[in-house]
């Protein structure tokens, strides 16, 4: 497939996505969060990459389906990425580097009519598919991310808009698009959790606090200069100025973040039909990581608005868990921990409502060949295809195969997370004195937690096929001789 078809059919299933940052002080065991569901084409394949350290790295990136080019440092820290398998090196979407950093990119967004006309996106621009692989190997802090992506946005211009989440051991940052040349980044707030599907939430902006604020120079001047902001008004507002809010977004993002804050804050009394939703909410009770599975199953579970319940594909309300969801991950980290414990992606390949999450730790060097395997055409070696069978066969009748889908996961999922405990015990036990040991421990761990993973996938397949023969025998019998 040539570069203009490889366009054409992302225009025709965009990448889109829905984002969750958690603060510290809002998990219930201390953590940071930065987690966000990718959608876009069911038939890519996810495959897993680990890089290593090197002083001899590429000099300059070539863009595989865009004209985007740049330099690049020789010096490039590892770090782990998930790209479709027709990009390898290229939308890493997301994973940890050798230096504790985690990155999350991209969620699609859109800048209004207006910024856009006063300074245009750039088709060779920075584009999604290039901004994790040529920001993440370089950087050592979640504030270094975001200065070296502004510096891109404004050196090269962005092709399209975009939202890029930044973890390290002290702070959290996110960056949004403004236009063509101009961005705004925020600290998230400790005691707090923000939430988004395919819109910038950013409101305020204090160009003094350079604590919780970084953002091209000339933001707020810009602005003004091409009104899109009347300073006679009032305090700026990052997303009146610059941000898209049309029709289409009352019904395809507004009520993702209505529902998954009324999810978790159902004190706030928030109105679907209205842009009014708090930029950063506290959770009724602290977040747990089981808490965050149940934000990236969400589909309106029960209610009216449930498609997969009322078999309704063109239920207005869009839901966050879709069919076309290629990877979830849930990037995890505990600062008080190694780091090669204390950084985990809990990582979904497909779709969350039918799917489960395997840990993948920072300190491991390989995964089994199973999660390195697929293209777009289903093969049973492959990691991803396996679970992709398992959710199409689930969505063939969904009320009558997901409970055994779900139930199955919700079992393997507590398995993991008590073997994890067994297993960070005992590396805490050595990882000083016995680091070899230590390591080799955490890397047995890890391919037998995923390869024990695609075992329960390839019986709750048969299964699955099993009920589904049974089901259509009964359907057309045609008995009775």
């Amino acid at each position: 497939m040539n570069t203009e078809d490889k366009m054409r059919e992302r225009r025709e299933y965009p990448s889109e996505c829905t984002t969750m940052i958690v603060g510290k002080s809002m998990t219930a065991d201390g953590s940071m969060i930065v987690a966000r569901s990718e959608d876009w084409n069911a038939m890519y394949a996810k495959n897993l990459e680990i890089y290593e350290d090197t002083t001899e790295g590429p000099t300059s990136f070539v863009a595989r389906d865009s004209p985007f080019r740049c330099d690049l440092p020789k010096e490039a820290l590892g770090y782990t990425a998930m790209p479709t398998f027709d990009l390898p090196g290229h939308w890493g979407s997301a994973g940890f580097n050798t230096a504790g950093v985690g990155m999350s990119a991209t969620e699609s967004i859109f800048s209004n009519e207006r910024a856009l006309a006063a300074d245009p996106l750039v088709e060779s621009g920075v584009a999604e598919n290039s901004v994790f692989n040529i920001v993440l190997p370089y950087i050592r802090t979640a504030r270094e991310g975001v200065e070296r992506l502004g510096k891109l946005i404004e050196t090269f211009g962005t092709a399209e808009g975009f939202g890029v989440g930044f973890v390290d051991s002290h702070e959290i940052w996110y960056l949004e698009t403004a236009s063509g040349h101009r961005w705004l980044a925020c600290r998230m707030p400790e005691d707090q959790y923000f939430v988004t599907g395919n819109q910038s939430r950013f409101r305020v902006y204090d160009p003094k606090d350079s604590a919780n604020y970084m953002a091209s120079a000339d933001l707020i001047e810009f602005a003004t200069a091409h009104q899109l902001y009347d300073p006679s008004k009032g305090a700026f507002d990052f997303h009146e100025a610059y941000i898209r809010d049309i029709e289409l977004d009352t019904t395809y993002n507004y009520p993702r973040v209505w529902g998954l804050q009324a999810l978790l804050s159902p004190d706030i009394k928030n109105d679907v039909s209205k842009n009014t939703f708090p930029v950063f909410a506290k959770a009724q009770r602290p977040v747990t990581l089981d808490d965050m599975r149940r934000v990236f199953r969400f589909h309106y579970n029960g209610t009216e608005h449930d498609p997969y319940l009322h078999s309704n594909p063109k239920e207005k309300y869009r839901p966050v868990s879709i069919f076309r969801t290629t990877q979830t991950h849930i990037l995890h980290v505990r600062p008080e921990l190694p780091q090669a414990i204390g950084r985990v992606d809990y990582y979904a390949m497909g779709m969350a409502a039918l799917g489960v999450f395997v840990p993948l730790y920072q300190g491991v060097t390989s995964y089994p060949q199973a999660y390195l395997l697929g293209t777009d055409h289903s093969s049973a070696d492959s990691a991803y295809w396996k679970m992709r069978k398992v959710m199409t066969l689930g969505m063939v009748n969904f009320n009558r195969y997901a409970p055994l889908i779900q139930e199955t996961y919700a079992k393997l999922e507590a398995e993991m997370t008590q073997r994890q405990k067994e297993m960070e015990q005992q590396y805490l036990a050595i990882y000083k004195s016995l680091p070899m040991h230590a390591q080799d421990m955490l890397q047995a761990f890890s391919d037998k937690t995923l390869l024990d993973a695609l075992k329960v996938v390839d019986r709750l397949q048969e299964e699955l096929f099993t009920r589904l023969t049974s089901d259509i025998q009964a359907e057309y019998k045609f008995a009775g001789a």
